[in-house]
């Protein structure tokens, strides 16, 4: 084996579809590059199964951009969702990380009810479409695109709220937390548009909606453990939760 290359053992979640019982099966894998994303490793691996006809076939796994940008390569390396690199996604992983450490790697899908394994390491994330169909949107006809300085908005403000937009939807603040809460991607979700002029008009009522549909899809509670915004490959900040809840209140005792 050359010197830039090395050896990895791989414990991998392998289920056959949804409800199936799964198990972890372990896979050897010689002549890792550094210079590998993780999911080119397991498009290694997964050769490397089709090429010996394994009995368990290829590794599912979702991806499509592989740029850090659409957030369908969640999965959890070896407890941390997406890896050990802050503000990395899986794709943007690169085995680099592990060729001077550690060598054995536990790669799971995302662990919630909410988020039911469909296949290996994929999971089920529509439950965040729906929270989105409750209410994150703007429900009145532009017309064609308006001019972008057509409405004056503060610097802070716009700058809060693109901040709040660079949530991907990966699901990885679900996957870090102990309950399971799914308040990260729902407060970036009502804040992008709560701090703009535009969506004030149901700025109240969408996120009466958007927590509602939260709740009903069976998402845990937040209790401030803030492994959320640790885990976050777009770092979102845990202030948007906060002003969740105040919007939250507010529009409680709100007579629309």
């Amino acid at each position: 084996m050359s010197a830039s290359t090395f050896k990895l053992t791989l414990h991998i979640w392998r289920q056959k579809q949804r409800g199936a019982r799964g198990e972890m099966k372990q896979y050897e894998l010689d002549g890792v590059s550094g210079d590998m994303s993780f999911l080119e490793m397991l498009d290694v691996l997964n050769e490397k199964l089709i090429t010996e006809k394994h009995p368990d076939g290829p590794v599912a796994f979702d991806h499509d951009c592989r740029e850090g940008i659409c957030g369908m390569c969640g999965v959890v390396v070896n407890g941390e969702a997406h890896g050990p690199q802050a503000g990395t996604t899986c794709c943007q992983l690169h085995m680099r990380t592990f060729e001077h450490g550690e060598h054995e790697l536990w790669i799971e899908p995302w662990r919630a009810d909410a988020f039911p394994v469909l296949k290996d390491l994929i999971v089920d994330r529509t439950a965040f479409d729906r929270i989105i169909q409750a209410g994150g949107y703007v429900s009145v006809h532009t017309g064609s695109a308006p001019d972008g300085n057509a409405i004056p908005i503060g610097k802070n403000e716009a700058e809060l709220s693109m901040d709040a937009a660079a949530c991907i939807g990966c699901g990885a603040c679900v996957a870090a937390c102990p309950n399971a809460s799914a308040m990260l991607f729902t407060s970036a979700k009502v804040a992008q548009l709560a701090l703009l002029p535009q969506g004030q008009p149901e700025r109240f009522t969408r996120v009466k909606k958007m927590v509602a549909q939260m709740e009903k899809e069976g998402f845990g509670y937040c209790t401030n453990h803030k492994e959320c915004e640790a885990v976050c490959p777009k770092e979102i900040s845990v202030q948007f939760i906060t002003q969740l809840n105040r919007d939250l209140l507010r529009a409680s005792v709100r007579r629309d």
